[in-house]
């Protein structure tokens, strides 16, 4: 089916522009690069952001592009005001917000506030004395008597979340690297300097945020030990994940802050403001977070990301906890990001994936909420299977092989089929290409009508024309087997979405008149192909 179906006539209802929106995850490093050192950057991604804006989404995310020692590739900021030289100057970052305005895109950037890299300048100056005016910007805590750590927190990334500074004579907290030292966000001069930053950038004028590790903001002041976590039958590669984290995150002053930076963003307009809120708690801790309207707009769930297959079952148990009624907030959802193995390689066997990937694709769109596109979901591309020599993730190189790491999900977009490096580059990538991934290049889905490229414009603009996909109440009405449907509807409209989220046909007919609007992998009204879906509308 090649058309969209026209199938809503009454006026579209009015909506902030965030809401229901469809916006593109851009990892620079990896998108495109315009001076041949092999590591993307901000004049590549304005060069190609025609190719974003011919995928009809609202909006591009940034990762990280700040000044960084990249020991964490850039979530180790030591300048927030800035860009680093990898990725170019403010002058670039200035002429790329302007040209995605020019195309009608927003730009979000992130916000990492809960940690700075170790060479911060006020990293610096907090760990030259004990006495000096950002001396309790950073959480210091004084050794055991026996001169171990303050307590048992872990880090993320492995290993006691403490490291000794014989400067001060005490020890730091880090949540993850050992370099990025965690910032005291009860510290209200800390607060008023993070305001300033997005300030700084809202001046420049990027239209939101997305802020890291949010529910990492704040700890405990009193340092308690964590509690052991109840035995898993998962395997657990961290000593992080023998504890439940009570008390070195998730504090409840957190939504405190959260809404000082509303204030600053609704005093610049229509701004939009997503949580990455990740751990065991994070349902609870998203609704906090966006909890009324003076918190962020939305947050970015982490169920779909690391799941290891796409069930019925996981999406209506998902989706189910946001339901469209007074007091709960607005969700996000992503099935692919730099953080997670790539969707339809943990959801798909080698044979089914191109048929997975656009069966995922058709089911994000469908989905209430925000929905983000990460670079190269809109291509096909497969997680890229990365040897010990060429790891550039130090949490890969810590767990190796224990942990698929994010490297596999960071490589370069390829653009051309022929061109060394297939267009990202004229010299050696940072990190190497799918041995797959020319042949699934934007110039050669260009030229093919019935690419995944072509299919995902095509989606997008189906979510776009339909009020009922970007607003309406969701509704699941099977989820059993392989079989997934779903309404979306508002006044006027009502839409079905249907899925086998299988390997074997499934024959199931909906109650009532539909007209189908648009289809993949085969799928009809009374029979679904192996990984098929359709959307169909009430008449």
């Amino acid at each position: 089916m090649n058309q969209l179906m026209p199938h809503r006539v009454a006026p579209r209802i009015a909506r902030p522009w965030w809401q229901g929106a469809t916006i593109y995850q851009i990892y620079p490093r990896s998108f495109a690069d315009s001076n041949g050192d092999g590591i993307g950057d901000l004049p590549g991604i304005t060069a190609r952001l025609d190719h974003v804006a011919s995928l009809g989404v609202d909006a591009v995310w940034l990762s990280p592009f700040f000044p960084s020692p990249m020991k964490d590739f850039g979530y180790d900021v030591s300048d927030y005001r800035g860009v680093d030289p990898i990725f170019g100057t403010l002058a670039d970052f200035d002429a790329l917000v302007e040209r995605a305005h020019a195309l009608g895109l927003k730009v979000i950037i992130d916000q990492v506030y809960a940690h700075t890299s170790d060479a911060h300048a006020w990293f610096g100056e907090s760990r030259s004395s004990r006495g000096n005016a950002k001396a309790d910007w950073y959480v210091w805590a004084d050794a055991k008597p026996d001169g171990g750590p303050p307590n048992n927190w872990q880090s993320v990334f492995g290993g006691p979340a403490w490291t000794w500074d014989a400067r001060r004579g005490q020890y730091y907290m880090h949540n993850f690297l050992s370099s990025q030292p965690q910032l005291n966000c009860h510290s209200e001069a800390v607060q008023l300097a993070l305001l300033d930053v997005a300030r700084f950038w809202l001046d420049r004028g990027v239209d939101g945020f997305r802020v890291d590790a949010i529910n990492f903001a704040m700890h405990d002041p009193l340092l308690r030990d964590n509690p052991p976590a109840p035995p898993s039958n998962s395997p657990r590669t961290r000593p992080f994940d023998f504890q439940l984290h009570k008390y070195n995150q998730s504090h409840e002053n957190i939504p405190d802050f959260i809404r000082r930076l509303r204030e600053l963003l609704d005093s610049y307009g229509a701004t939009f403001s997503v949580a990455e809120v990740g751990g065991a708690d994070s349902d609870r801790e998203m609704k906090a977070f966006t909890a009324d309207d003076r918190h962020f707009n939305s947050a970015y769930s982490f169920d779909f990301l690391y799941a290891p297959r796409l069930t019925p079952a996981l999406v209506r148990e998902t989706v189910e906890r946001w339901p469209d009624r007074p007091g709960i907030g607005w969700p996000s959802w992503a099935f692919s990001n730099h953080d997670a193995p790539r969707a339809i390689s943990r959801w798909a066997a080698p044979q089914d994936r191109p048929a997975y990937a656009r069966l995922a694709m058709l089911l994000l769109l469908c989905l209430r909420g925000d929905v983000f596109i990460y670079q190269g979901d809109e291509l096909g591309l497969t997680q890229v299977d990365i040897s010990y020599d060429d790891l550039q993730d130090p949490e890969a190189i810590t767990n190796w092989p224990l942990t698929l790491g994010r490297d596999g999900a960071r490589t370069p977009l390829p653009w051309t089929t022929a061109a060394p490096f297939a267009g990202f580059s004229c010299s050696k990538p940072w990190l190497p290409l799918g041995a797959d991934h020319p042949g699934l290049s934007v110039a050669a889905q260009e030229a093919d009508s019935e690419s995944m490229l072509h299919l995902t414009r095509r989606l997008v603009a189906l979510r776009q024309a339909s009020d009922a996909l970007l607003l309406g109440e969701m509704r699941v009405i099977a989820a059993q087997g392989a079989l997934l449907a779903f309404e979306r509807a508002v006044p006027g409209e009502r839409l079905l979405c249907v899925f086998n989220l299988g390997d074997e046909p499934i024959d199931w007919r909906p109650d009532g008149a539909w007209t189908l609007l648009d289809e993949v992998n085969g799928a009809g009204l009374q029979r679904l192909g192996a990984h098929a879906g359709y959307v169909a509308v009430a008449r």
